[in-house]
Order: C-alpha cells, then structure tokens, then sequence
C-alpha cells in the first residue's frame, strides 16, 4: 500500500480555516450577534471598527453591522458555491466519462432521438409546438414498450451518435468566451439564484470533463478493462461500475480549484449588484459599499481579507492532494 501523505502545517491551516467558515455559516442563525445583517442602524452610519460594543467591526454606510454580514456573507458562499461546483463536477464528469469511453461510436435508440427532437422543438415554442410535444410522448412510450417486449426492442434501430465530438464541440464553444462575460451577458437582465446557479453550472463543467474524458482514455487501456470486456459485461456496466469510478481521480485536486474558482466569480457577481437581492448578504456585496464611502477602509479590508485567505486556503488544499 501507498504510504499516507504527510499532512503540512499549510495544510492543516488551510483545512481549519475552510472548516471555520463551513461551521460559521452552517452555525450563522444561531450565533448571538448584536444585529441581524440586514437591520439598519441609522443612529451609527459608517461607524469605524472598535468605537461601539455592538458594533465590533463597524457598520457600512447604512448602519449595517458589519459583523453580522460577515457571518452571513460566509453562508451565502457556502450555501451558493459549494453545490454549484459539485453539481458541474458531476456534469462534467458523466459528459467527460461517456466521451472518452464511447468516443463517436455509442448507438442511441430511434426514440431516444425522437424524444430529444420533440422536447426541443417544444421546449423552443417552434410552430406546432404541440406536435413536438407528442412526438416526445409517443417516442417516450414506444421506448418503454421496447424495453419490456424483446421483438420490438430487436426491431427499433439505433442511430450513431458523436458524443466525444459533441462533447469537445461544447468545451470550444464556452472555452471561447470568458466565463466572467457569459455569465454576466447571460445573468445581467437578472436572474433569480437558482437561474444564475444553473448558469453558474453549465458554464463550469467544462474543466471536469476535460479532465475526466483524458483520464478515461487511459483507463480504457487498461487490463482490467480488456477482462471485463472478455466477460461479456455489458459496456454500460463497464462505464459505470469499473471505468468511471477509476477516471474520477483527479476531480480530487480539482474540486477545490473549481470551488475557489467559484467563490471569486460569486463575489464579483454580488459586487457588480447580479445574482442576490439587496437585503443578501455577501463578502461581495459588503466589499462594493465601499464604493460610495471610499474612506471607510474597514468595508474593504475585512470582505477582502476573508476571500483572500478563503481562496489561497482552497488553493493550498488543492496542490496537497495533487504531490
């Protein structure tokens, strides 16, 4: 067995700071602040840190404690970034798996084709848009009968489908636009936070998949996998059960990179005013008020200081697991 690598100080501090602001976020509505962070305090606007007990950081230009959204700024963060990055890791890495494992030769049934085409030409309100929908339901129907009568399912033909060239046509297309500027074209009219969730995941499962697909290529070489062949397995069973779990491996180092990644793109989108409504709370959010006070320094240094150090943290984890 592999000896179990050292954990560094670097490390360590890395995981306790990243711990801290999981369980200050996950322990946000509970902690005994003075203020909510949303509640105004119009007797102390722009109240410099340490000058008032309630106040121990501050308050921003509209007598917002300062404290209380850091604390829930933090759970904004985690609350909004943490599924985004796992959900386009397992985006990116079903898209990446099939398409270094099948490549251009995988075979989709008729229906499932058709279902596609209904569903889109509905979905996209295309004249007799209806039709399209009962297209999709006919088709639905008919690969269920094929799934339970062995005749018809012998009968129904199967088209070819290039999933690895639409799968590397997908990662050009949004490797050619910045994500910054997608997601600000995209999300600028205003977006809901589930909306701009889902954006925030189709614009970032591209790193996965790439890094899953080149990993896949290599698995696929692999002994093992010409014996499973050899066995008759069923080539979805082959995917699923032994190549895929080998081909996610350096979504371990990734992951955090995508996070901090993540965690950045989220703070500029609530310093620009995208995403959340303003009673939200966010590092973003606090960091741009600065804006319209530029002497009240305590509005840039904490926000600033906090995704600093949360974002060299992620960092720092990453490498580890990479050596």
């Amino acid at each position: 067995m592999a000896a179990l690598r050292p954990i560094t100080w670097k490390r360590a501090l890395a995981a306790t700071w990243l711990g801290s602001v999981v369980v200050l976020a996950v322990a946000a509505p509970y902690l005994p602040l003075p203020f909510p962070p949303a509640a105004p305090d119009l007797a102390h606007p722009l109240l410099p840190p340490f000058r008032l007990a309630q106040h121990w950081l501050g308050t921003d230009g509209q007598g917002r404690d300062v404290l209380a959204n850091l604390v829930f700024g933090a759970r904004t963060a985690v609350a909004f970034t943490l599924p985004a990055a796992a959900l386009a890791a397992m985006l990116g890495a079903l898209l990446g798996g099939a398409a270094g494992f099948w490549h251009n030769r995988a075979r989709l049934p008729l229906p499932y084709w058709l279902v596609a085409a209904g569903l889109g030409w509905w979905g996209l309100s295309l004249p007799a848009d209806r039709a399209g929908l009962a297209v999709a339901v006919l088709a639905a129907g008919w690969q269920i009968a094929a799934g339970a009568l062995p005749s018809l399912r012998a009968a129904t033909p199967a088209l070819r489908l290039p999933l690895d060239a639409l799968v590397l046509g997908a990662i050009a297309l949004l490797g050619s636009v910045p994500r910054l500027v997608l997601v600000l074209t995209l999300g600028g009219a205003g977006l809901q936070p589930a909306a701009l969730l889902a954006l925030l995941v189709l614009s970032s499962w591209p790193e996965s998949a790439r890094l899953v697909r080149a990993e896949m290529l290599r698995v696929r070489s692999l002994p093992f996998m010409a014996a499973a062949e050899a066995l008759g397995l069923p080539a979805q069973r082959r995917w699923w059960r032994h190549a895929l779990p080998h081909a996610l491996h350096p979504l371990r180092a990734a992951f955090p990179m995508s996070l901090a990644a993540l965690v950045g793109l989220e703070n500029t989108l609530s310093f620009l005013g995208i995403g959340f409504a303003p009673t939200t709370p966010s590092w973003g959010r606090l960091l741009g008020s600065v804006r319209l006070a530029p002497t009240a320094w305590w509005l840039a240094v904490f926000p600033a200081l906090i995704l600093i150090i949360s974002i060299i943290s992620l960092r720092t984890f990453a490498r580890g697991l990479t050596k």
